[in-house]
């Protein structure tokens, strides 16, 4: 359909419109009668009813979840967190405290900000965990579900602090589990790639990141991290399509924090090897070239070298370091697999066992 040329709809006949009534209020070939009148004013009170209850199921979450949702502000700007415990532990994306080592909290019942502490960044899941130097009385952990309950269809509220106004809450769906999604590398983000997202049609916008997305049984399912952008608009935000890392993973990656200081056991794939995209005479990305071999690691026990262009893992097509990423991030660690590489103009293809991915030093 040209552009400039409005829809064209369709105005159905009259009978059509008395037929879809009927259906609604239930009336019957006899026309308007006494039962059609009670049969009416009944479906009217119960869809009444039914969406009060929905509000008052909405009210009752927001009443229990929104006190654990708290705004974080650092030098660079304003993102959320949800409150893991009672000790002051606060869980966000590592792209909202940046390389800030401290930060200011602002809780549901402080009359101030809050003086808090980065414990740990893990950028390669975009997650970290802050601590407040001082919990203040009244502090309420929220409660994280369990990610394989989560069903498509499930009806959600995402709060945060979008474009700083704290305390705010949108609803909308579980659209989808299981995405693979790779961040952007620009304004802050990680780039990362992030595996067995829950993605939401929730509102997710600046400022949204590391708050939590609600069931409505007062669970978090998941943390907010990021919106899917559209090529075809200036890559901006594309409407209801939102990304949330899924509780589960939360809670493994923030238990380790809390406990040891970093995270020891990401369960995630790594090959052991620093790299580049490698483009082709023609400028096209054509694969991974290796810069960097780990000692000990994966690709160095499979005898992979400095120099090295991957092209692929398995079955799977490698022409980016992204996609070398999206590739790993559907193995698990200690799984047997295949690379696919040049040396000197020569294919070669090795057996290789894959190791885990580590995070960054304390």
């Amino acid at each position: 359909m040209d552009a400039s040329s409005p829809p064209r709809v369709r105005r159905p006949a009259p009978a059509v419109w008395v037929c879809a009534l009927a259906l609604i209020a239930g009336c019957s070939a006899a026309g308007s009668s006494g039962g059609e009148t009670a049969t009416r004013q009944s479906v009217r009170r119960e869809v009444v009813t039914r969406a009060d209850d929905l509000e008052d199921a909405y009210q009752k979450v927001i009443k229990d979840v929104l006190p654990s949702v708290v705004q974080l502000r650092t030098g660079n700007g304003l993102g959320s967190g949800v409150v893991y415990d009672d000790q002051g532990h606060i869980v966000t994306n590592a792209h909202v405290v940046g390389v800030a080592r401290t930060l200011e909290v602002t809780t549901a019942t402080s009359r101030s900000a809050l003086a808090a502490t980065v414990v740990y960044s893990y950028p390669e899941q975009d997650l970290a965990v802050v601590k407040l130097d001082r919990a203040p009385d009244g502090l309420r952990p929220a409660t994280f579900g369990d990610s394989a309950k989560v069903e498509v269809g499930q009806i959600v509220l995402a709060m945060g602090s979008p474009l700083g106004l704290s305390s705010s809450v949108t609803q909308g769906i579980v659209s989808a589990t299981g995405r693979t999604v790779t961040e952007g590398g620009a304004e802050g983000g990680t780039g990362a790639t992030l595996t067995n997202m829950v993605q939401t049609s929730a509102a997710i916008n600046p400022g949204n990141s590391g708050g939590a997305l609600v069931g409505l049984d007062g669970q978090v399912i998941g943390i907010p991290t990021l919106a899917a952008v559209d090529p075809g608009f200036g890559d901006s935000a594309a409407p209801g399509i939102g990304f949330a890392i899924p509780a589960s993973t939360v809670r493994s990656l923030a238990d380790q924090i809390v406990r040891d200081g970093r995270v020891t056991a990401s369960g995630r794939a790594a090959l052991g090897i620093t790299g580049r995209t490698y483009v082709d005479a023609e400028f096209r990305p054509a694969g991974v070239a290796v810069v960097e071999v780990t000692g000990g690691g994966a690709a160095d026990r499979a005898g992979l070298e400095a120099g090295d262009v991957i092209t692929a893992l398995g079955d799977t097509g490698v022409t980016t370091i992204t996609s070398l990423s999206e590739a790993l991030a559907a193995q698990r660690p200690g799984q047997r697999t295949t690379v696919t590489f040049t040396r000197d103009g020569r294919e070669r293809t090795v057996e290789v066992t894959l190791g885990e991915q580590e995070g960054p030093p304390d």
